[in-house]
């Protein structure tokens, strides 16, 4: 029998996983024993929520996976954290925050579960999150932070909002983690724990049974291990199929956004940024530096306090008005912040975000997907931000910053680990405005290839 942890990485994916499963070499009942006994280990403490433990939601499922084995289903025995913003059906959604602890439980399943279900996924567990969502650092004062898998000496920052489902993957724990990106929260704790998150355009999947941050804005997607998988689990959550060209590296025209993205980048990341420029030229890529300055514009156009401020608050008025004192205090703060935006500044910054838009689809015409830094920095300390307020807010808007572009422009973006074997995690974000899905992800392909080849 295959154990997963003693197999090639190539087969710990989704891919891997199947094959092995297909061809008799384990079972689903190994694969889920296999997962259970990383999510049970100190490296995953604070990873999975409290009454949700990995193992709880597997049992029914397990006894179907025979048949739908040879029924040949997309995710049949694949282990799949959730996020804790998605309902189940039967289980209580608490958005990572105390306040919803005793909510009724769920009905039913919200859709992107259902979903996985179908495609005989198994749920191996609900994950810790930043309370409703609304960081990108990862820390959570009520269960617990996951500690970033990626350095066993020094207890890192994971990436937020999908804190647990990125440590989930990354540890092997889970091979995919449903998860929400509003701001960054799946292709940031990708790139801080060296693993894939593809932000789809956010109208290909269903929000319903999502707990809101920014109905602009917010996404649901998935953290896997391979861009391979990132295609299987996005047809599965957008019931579409994707349709890969197949166009090779040397017909790509790539951009790289001088403004903004490439500011202030730490020596690790600037290292690998550039060296994953330079292996895709070598592999014929056509690179082109472009200006891109309607980048700089965003901090005008969210001058008045941003989309998700405002519309966090309209989810949260009433309760935060009850309970303050229950919310992670930086959360409460930002969500307050919202209070303030008039009606007329809403509509002017809706107004101002579909201009803006519309001169950002004129400029990428022509190109495949642009190439940044998916994060300017590598993960700090957690110590670092834990109780200093000024820090916490300067790297999480550092965090973000790069992140964040993708979602205004309502567009699509994977993360992929760039750095060198030893080197903390970095990512490289390859993105394109709305309905680019496929070519980003055709292209997320070719650029793995080359660059897991310079690894070995």
């Amino acid at each position: 029998m295959i154990h997963l942890n003693s197999t090639p990485d190539s087969q710990r994916d989704v891919h891997g996983t199947r094959q092995a499963l297909v061809a008799g070499q384990t079972s689903a009942a190994e694969v889920l024993a296999c997962t259970n006994a990383v999510a049970q280990s100190d490296a995953c403490r604070y990873v999975y929520v409290p009454g949700y433990v990995p193992g709880d939601m597997a049992e029914s499922a397990l006894a179907a996976q025979a048949s739908a084995i040879r029924a040949s289903l997309p995710l049949t025995g694949i282990p799949v954290s959730i996020k804790d913003l998605f309902d189940i059906a039967g289980q209580t959604t608490a958005a990572g925050s105390t306040l919803l602890a005793h909510a009724p439980a769920a009905a039913a399943d919200c859709p992107a579960v259902a979903r996985l279900r179908a495609a005989g996924a198994v749920l191996a567990g609900r994950t810790n999150m930043v309370e409703f969502a609304f960081s990108g650092i990862g820390i959570n004062p009520h269960y617990g932070t996951p500690v970033n898998p990626a350095d066993t000496a020094v207890a890192r920052i994971p990436g937020g909002s999908s804190s647990g489902a990125a440590v989930s993957v990354a540890s092997g724990a889970a091979l995919v983690g449903l998860g929400s990106d509003t701001g960054g929260s799946i292709r940031i704790p990708a790139a801080l724990c060296g693993i894939v998150g593809f932000k789809s355009t956010a109208q290909l999947v269903p929000t319903a049974g999502v707990i809101p941050l920014s109905t602009s804005l917010d996404t649901v997607c998935a953290l896997t291990r391979s861009v391979r998988d990132a295609v299987t689990v996005h047809q599965v959550l957008a019931a579409r199929t994707v349709v890969l060209a197949g166009k090779p590296l040397s017909s790509c025209r790539l951009a790289v956004a001088r403004a903004h993205m490439q500011d202030g980048l730490d020596s690790t990341v600037a290292s690998a940024f550039e060296r994953s420029l330079r292996l895709l030229r070598q592999a014929g890529a056509q690179i082109e530096e472009i200006a891109l300055d309607e980048i700089n514009e965003l901090a005008a156009i969210n001058a008045t306090g941003g989309l998700s401020g405002a519309e966090s608050y309209a989810w949260h008025r009433q309760l935060i008005a009850a309970r303050e004192a229950e919310y992670d205090p930086r959360v409460a703060l930002r969500i307050l912040r919202g209070a303030h935006m008039r009606a007329f500044e809403y509509i002017e910054l809706l107004a101002a975000r579909s201009q803006w838009i519309t001169r950002m689809e004129a400029r990428l015409q022509g190109f495949d997907a642009v190439l940044s830094p998916t994060v300017p920095i590598v993960a700090p300390p957690i110590s670092s931000v834990l109780l200093d307020d000024a820090e916490f807010f300067r790297v999480n808007t550092l965090v973000l910053r790069n992140t964040a572009v993708v979602n205004m422009l309502d567009g699509c973006g994977i993360s992929l680990p760039c750095h060198t074997p030893g080197q903390l995690p970095v990512g490289l974000m390859l993105w394109h405005a709305a309905l680019h899905d496929d070519a980003v992800l055709d292209t997320a392909l070719q650029v793995e290839a080359v660059l897991h080849a310079a690894n070995q």
